[in-house]
This record gives C-alpha cells, sequence and structure tokens, in this order.
C-alpha cells in the first residue's frame, strides 16, 4: 500500500510505502530506482544517471534486487552520499561494500563509481570528492536518485544530531562535500554530501526493515515534531523540489499512525 502523509507541520510530502517483508522492500526499491533510471536516461542519448549510495542495510538490499531490474548500465554513474576514509579492503568503506558486492551481481564496472580518495586529508578528500561530483553531475549538481540510511540516533549520511555540519549554508556559499572529523560513530574522519546538497536531489528514498527500526521510523515520520529539529538530521531531508520515499516493512511501520 501507498500512503501520503501531508503534514502542514513538515511543510513536505512523504510518499510512504508499507510492504509485507524485507523481499518486497528489495523489490519495490529497486522497480523504484528501475523508474527514475528510465525517466532520467529518457531526457537525451547522452544523460546519465547520477545515483547515490548510502552503505549500511541499502547495501545489501541494491545487492538482492538490482540484478533483476533492466536498464542501460553503461550510462550510471554512482557516488557516495558519505564515505568512511578508511581503506577500500575495510570492512567501514562503503566503497569496499559495493565493489565485492555489486560490482559481483551486475554489469556494473568500477570506472563508472565515483570514489573518494582516502589518502587525502579529510579537508582535501572532501574537496577532490566535490570536483569530482561536479565533473559528472555538472555545476547545477543534477543528483536523480538519493539513497540514504538512517541510524537509531537519527542520523543520516554522516550528518549527525546537533552537529555544526547542518548549520552548512547552501552552495555556493557552503560546500557541497564536507568533511568531519569528530563524528560519534566511528570511524571518526569521513567526507558527506552536505544537507542543502541532499535536499536539491531530484528524489531521496529511505528503506527500513525490522521492528528494531520501528522506533526510529516512528520518531523520524510521526507527527510529533522535535523540539529542536537537529536531534533528527534525517527528518531534515526534505527535497525542495523533488520527492521523498520511504519504503518500510510492516514491522518497520508499526508504530506509525497510518
Amino acid at each position: 500500500k501507498l500512503i501520503l502523509l501531508d503534514s502542514l507541520l513538515q511543510e513536505r510530502m512523504v510518499n510512504i510505502i508499507v510492504k509485507s517483508d524485507e523481499r518486497e522492500v528489495v523489490s519495490a526499491l529497486c522497480s523504484l530506482v528501475e523508474g527514475k533510471a528510465r525517466a532520467a536516461l529518457s531526457e537525451n542519448p547522452t544523460t546519465t544517471f547520477n545515483l547515490g549510495l548510502s552503505g549500511g542495510s541499502l547495501a545489501k538490499f541494491l545487492c538482492a534486487g538490482l540484478p533483476k531490474i533492466e536498464t542501460d548500465w553503461t550510462r550510471w554513474r554512482l557516488f557516495f552520499c558519505d564515505e568512511r576514509l578508511v581503506a577500500e579492503d575495510s570492512p567501514d568503506s562503503t566503497w569496499g561494500v559495493y565493489k565485492s558486492g555489486l560490482l559481483e551481481v551486475t554489469p556494473l564496472t568500477s570506472e563508472q563509481f565515483l570514489t573518494v580518495d582516502t589518502s587525502l586529508s579529510p579537508s582535501e578528500a572532501a574537496a577532490d570528492y566535490q570536483a569530482k561530483l561536479v565533473s559528472i553531475a555538472g555545476p547545477q549538481l543534477k543528483l536523480d536518485l538519493l539513497l540514504l540510511g538512517a541510524g537509531p540516533d537519527g542520523h543520516t549520511c554522516s550528518l549527525f544530531p546537533n552537529h555544526p555540519l547542518l548549520s552548512e549554508p547552501a552552495p555556493p556559499e557552503g560546500r557541497i562535500v564536507a568533511d568531519i572529523t569528530d563524528s560519534p560513530k566511528p570511524p571518526p574522519e569521513r567526507v558527506t554530501l552536505t544537507l542543502p546538497v541532499v535536499n536539491t536531489a531530484l528524489c531521496c528514498v529511505f528503506a527500513a526493515v525490522g521492528a528494531s527500526k520501528s522506533g526510529m521510523v516512528s520518531q523520524l515520520l510521526g507527527e510529533k515534531e522535535p523540539e529542536n529539529q537537529e536531534d533528527l538530521p534525517a527528518r531534515m531531508v526534505k527535497p525542495k523540489n523533488g520527492e521523498l520515499y520511504w519504503i518500510l516493512d510492516t514491522e518497520a511501520a508499526k508504530d506509525l499512525m497510518l
């Protein structure tokens, strides 16, 4: 079922899709990706589908579902919504997870992934990644789809509750990619898209399964606003001119008043 929640308080439309189990969540997520890729690639013969990836359970979902879709894989360009500054063979490396997973089960090549140079200092790595992202997405940053995760503390990307990075202004005053050296969740050094840039995406999607996620989901999607919005960064994801989806199983959605 598809539920549209229209809250005047939130000033946003959230498309909430509830499925019976993880297998159906994976199917719905990858069907949405397939549709967004088709729409992006139909614009003209030279355009690319620019897809932002996150780690965690999303990587598992994509490795399970994306091999089943039909698309022109050669025109995909993949980048990371955030990345930990660790070696790619570290279990903490988001690129490492996709390199050993998604590359093995789809026709995608490593050259289609925009990877972070983790040998640089955090500030240099962020500036370098920003330049790489602009080179594929253009100065106007055509971000077709961001696949996002939300932690139990309400963080998304490497944007943590009440962190100064949440106040980063929109470009050109602010950065597109910022570095963080004091992540409350290890490893401490990372690079991340800034919140204003996340909110320029044409579509943002969260996916969550399991009863253990239900408390966080109800905080992020419930009608009750936090006293301080920076307590829940994932709730601050509100694409200005784009869509917002949450794809949940019944267990993750069980505390929502739907």
